[in-house]
């Protein structure tokens, strides 16, 4: 999905590459650990995080399992994409 996603918005491949890298090493506990390095992160009920990618332009939706350590990647767009996920 983030590849896709990169090969269309290339101006954010960085950025993406950067988040998947810190990730793949972290050791979240709890939503105060993913807020305590993303504060612009917004934690959603069942365990689902948003990360705002370039600023404001893009949107990336997660859920996570804290227990098992895996991040679920469910949804990625533009900030206008993202508004239509919750209708």
């Amino acid at each position: 999905m983030l590849e896709n996603f990169k090969e269309k918005h290339t101006e954010v491949n960085s950025q993406i590459d950067a988040w998947y890298a810190e990730v793949r090493s972290a050791n979240w506990g709890k939503p105060l650990d993913i807020k305590q390095r993303y504060s612009t992160a917004s934690i959603l009920p069942n365990d689902q995080v948003v990360f705002n990618l370039k600023g404001n332009k893009y949107r990336l939706l997660v859920q996570v399992n804290y227990k098992n350590k895996i991040v679920l990647i469910k949804k990625i767009g533009t900030h206008k994409e993202y508004l239509k996920w919750s209708k």
